[in-house]
């Protein structure tokens, strides 16, 4: 399995992304890693790491795309760029799938357009493992599709079922719609619209649709994937990310201010880490855009190492998952007016 790596993106290339990658090359025999970029540069990345592993290779790419260019042509205007010659070549056939730490925008432009979207699919969506009192949820779109319509909310439904089913192995996913309350009444047109479209699947059997959710029983482990237009998906994981830094910084303030809590944060370190764990993005390491032809995974800007090489692994997961041709066999059922 060959996993195109965007070495020059993101605040720690092309050092953190190379070896993350080749941490993951390593790990892994079955990996084949690309990386993308200026070859000088990524040469003395790998160096300071160990050298390439065997399967693991080297393109060279030019220019970069930073997060001052444009999003939506910056790959038509850098064509030599490590994320344009990267998509490419997953275009082409060689590869299998595509990780960057790169520009979102410029990643969700360059992936429908060159990589595309499977036929029937109006909208990619961003598609993240949000961690809750569960497994985690799949928050279905956080942030591509700020204004949406029914039937994008019915295809993102689909989508993250498929996805936390053949690439997260949950059995059945509950999917939840983001709404103000749980009645049915609750919400604005499009969410009772929507509503009414996804309880229509849910009884053909199509999905397993449990109703509205409120953002609080989603975190509290009520679903498996969370349906939102962009928007509101964004706010709610943008929350969940600053709930989270909070708590940490309270919980250690706390276990820090004496003598008495300092032992007792000992005696509940293992805890703490566990939770700290869980809290921690860099070990998922990314998150998919649903609904193109191939896997390509969206790591966090300031990625490090670590983080790199789960969102190599979230990406084989997601080849091995054959999660396009799951959605291609469903295209029709994701049918909605709106």
């Amino acid at each position: 399995m060959k996993i195109i790596v965007d070495a020059m993106g993101g605040d720690n290339a092309p050092g953190e992304i190379v070896k993350g990658a080749l941490q993951a090359a390593r790990a892994r025999s079955d990996l084949e890693i690309v990386l993308v970029g200026k070859e000088g540069e990524v040469k003395a990345a790998a160096a300071a790491c160990g050298g390439l592993p065997q399967g693991a290779s080297i393109v060279n790419a030019t220019e970069v795309i930073d997060m001052h260019d444009d999003p939506a042509t910056a790959f038509k205007v850098k064509k030599d760029s490590s994320m344009t010659v990267g998509l490419t070549m997953l275009k082409n056939g060689q590869g299998d799938a595509f990780v960057s730490a790169g520009s979102t925008g410029a990643l969700l432009s360059a992936g429908t357009l060159l990589v595309k979207r499977v036929r029937g699919i109006r909208r990619a969506a961003m598609a993240p493992l949000v961690p809750t009192a569960g497994r985690g949820v799949v928050l279905v779109d956080c942030g591509a599709n700020a204004e949406c319509t029914v039937e994008y909310l019915v295809q993102f439904a689909y989508l993250g079922s498929i996805y936390a089913a053949k690439a997260l192995g949950m059995e059945k996913p509950r999917v939840g719609l983001l709404n103000i309350g749980t009645e049915d009444s609750k919400g604005d047109q499009l969410r009772r619209d929507t509503y009414l479209a996804l309880k229509e699947a849910g009884e053909a059997g199509h999905l397993n649709f449990i109703g509205n959710i409120e953002a609080k029983e989603a975190v509290k482990g009520g679903c498996d994937v969370v349906v939102a237009d962009g928007f509101s998906g964004n706010v709610m994981l943008k929350t969940i990310e600053g709930v989270g830094s909070f708590m940490g910084r309270e919980l250690k303030g706390m276990f820090l201010s004496s003598l008495k809590t300092k032992i007792a944060a000992l005696l509940v370190k293992s805890g703490l880490d566990a939770f700290k764990e869980r809290l921690d993005p860099d070990t998922i390491g990314g998150t998919p855009f649903l609904g193109l032809q191939k896997p390509v995974i969206k790591a966090h800007g300031s990625s490090k190492a670590r983080a790199i090489e789960n969102a190599v692994y979230q990406a084989a997961a997601g080849v091995e998952a054959g999660l396009a041709a799951e959605i291609e066999a469903k295209v029709g059922l994701m049918k909605a007016e709106g």
